[in-house]
C-alpha cells in the first residue's frame, strides 16, 4: 500500500523521485464550480513509491471560515498561477473530511473516502459524481499566460522651427604690399672753383623733396550668399455667401391698370414699354 507523502517533503527526502523539472502548485489561487474563487492551494500529497500527484490540499476559507481538503488532482485545471476545479461544489466540500496534518495518509484509504464522499446524501442528487481512476492522474497540460507589449504610435508635435537670421561679427586679417619713399642723401666731395660768394642771398636756399608713401585703404562691399525662400500655396474653396436682395414687382389693379411707383394709372390703350419701364423705376 502506497503512502502519501507532503510534496515539500519529499522534495527534501526523496527528490530523486522528483526531479528537478516538477510542478508545485502551492500558492495558486483556487477556483471552484462556475469559476468561484474558493481559495488557495497549500500543497500536495504525492506518492512516495513514484512520485506522482494524486491530490492538492486546498484550503476552501472562500466557502468555509477555515476547512482544508485533498481533492483529487485530476479534477484540476491549471491555467497560468490558478488552480480551476470545474466540477467541484460546496456541497462536495462540505461532506468531505477536514485535512489533517498529523495523519499519515494511504491512496487506497483515501480513494475510498473519496467514493463515499462525492456521492454522500448531503450533497444535492445533480452534483453526485463517481470518482474514476484518471481523476487521480494530475494534469499533463498547463496553460501557459504571457503578457505581450502592445506597441502604439502617437504623433506629438516634437519641435518647432522658426527661420531668421542675425549678425555675426568677426575680424579678418589682409595683407597689402604698400610702398614708401625715403630720403636719400649722397654727398659727394668735389674741389671746384665758383663765382658765388659766402653770404649772398642764395647762399641760403633750400631744397625740397617730396617724399611719398601708400597707406592701406579698406572698403567693405556686401554680397548675398545664401538664399532662403519661404513658399506660399494657394488653396480654393467654395463659400456660399446669404445676402438679401431686393427686387420690384409691377403693381396692377383690378382693372388691369399699371400702376407707377407714385400710383399714376395708365391704361391699357395707350400704354408703352417706356412706360413700363418709367412705372417700375427703371
Amino acid at each position: 500500500m502506497s503512502q502519501l507523502i507532503r510534496l515539500r517533503d519529499i522534495q527534501a527526502t526523496h527528490r530523486d523521485l522528483i526531479g528537478d523539472d516538477y510542478y508545485d502548485p502551492t500558492g495558486k489561487t483556487a477556483f471552484g464550480v462556475n469559476e468561484e474563487k474558493i481559495g488557495k492551494i497549500e500543497g500536495a500529497l504525492v506518492e512516495d513509491t513514484t512520485g506522482r500527484i494524486r491530490y492538492l490540499i486546498v484550503d476552501a476559507g472562500g466557502w468555509f471560515s477555515s476547512k482544508e481538503v485533498l481533492v483529487p488532482a485530476g479534477l484540476a485545471r491549471i491555467v497560468g498561477d490558478d488552480v480551476f476545479f470545474d466540477s467541484l461544489t460546496k456541497s462536495q466540500v462540505e461532506a468531505m473530511e477536514v485535512y489533517d496534518h498529523d495523519y499519515q495518509y494511504s491512496y487506497k484509504e483515501q480513494y475510498e473516502r473519496d467514493r463515499q464522499a462525492f456521492v454522500a446524501d448531503s450533497i444535492p442528487e445533480a452534483e453526485r459524481m463517481e470518482i474514476a481512476d484518471h481523476n487521480y492522474n494530475a494534469p499533463d497540460t498547463l496553460e501557459l499566460l504571457e503578457e505581450r507589449l502592445s506597441v502604439n504610435k502617437d504623433r506629438i508635435v516634437a519641435g518647432l522651427v522658426k527661420v531668421g537670421k542675425h549678425v555675426v561679427t568677426e575680424e579678418r586679417d589682409v595683407n597689402i604690399d604698400l610702398e614708401e619713399e625715403h630720403a636719400n642723401i649722397e654727398r659727394t666731395n668735389v674741389n671746384r672753383p665758383t663765382d658765388r660768394r659766402i653770404g649772398d642771398v642764395n647762399g641760403n636756399e633750400t631744397i625740397e623733396v617730396e617724399l611719398e608713401a601708400e597707406r592701406a585703404r579698406v572698403s567693405k562691399e556686401t554680397y548675398v550668399t545664401e538664399e532662403v525662400n519661404v513658399g506660399k500655396t494657394t488653396e480654393h474653396r467654395t463659400e456660399t455667401i446669404v445676402e438679401t436682395i431686393q427686387r420690384e414687382e409691377l403693381d396692377i389693379d383690378n382693372d388691369g391698370n399699371v400702376i407707377d411707383r407714385d400710383g399714376n394709372l395708365f391704361s391699357r390703350d395707350d400704354i408703352t414699354a417706356d412706360d413700363v419701364r418709367r412705372a417700375r423705376g427703371m
